[in-house]
């Protein structure tokens, strides 16, 4: 039964999709940000790694603030 699975997991895997890189949105960060956010807020983390969290959610927000109205303005072009 499994030899029968992997065989057919490996006829539906197309070449496009294996030689594919992966790839990041604005979106996927912007939705990573607000999971951070829900994170922090509810507890997630422990006193000692709050700090570390907030640095990475500092650096993740300007960076998408950054680049949220550079993206608008292709999106209008």
């Amino acid at each position: 039964m499994n030899e029968t699975t992997t065989e057919n997991t490996e006829e539906n895997t197309t070449p496009e999709s294996a030689n594919a890189s992966p790839q990041l949105s604005i979106q996927d960060l912007q939705n990573l940000r607000a999971i951070i956010d829900l994170a922090v807020r509810r507890g997630a983390f422990g006193a000692s790694e709050v700090s570390s969290v907030g640095q990475v959610y500092d650096r993740l927000n300007t960076f998408l603030v950054a680049v949220a109205p550079q993206d608008n303005q292709s999106v209008q072009k």
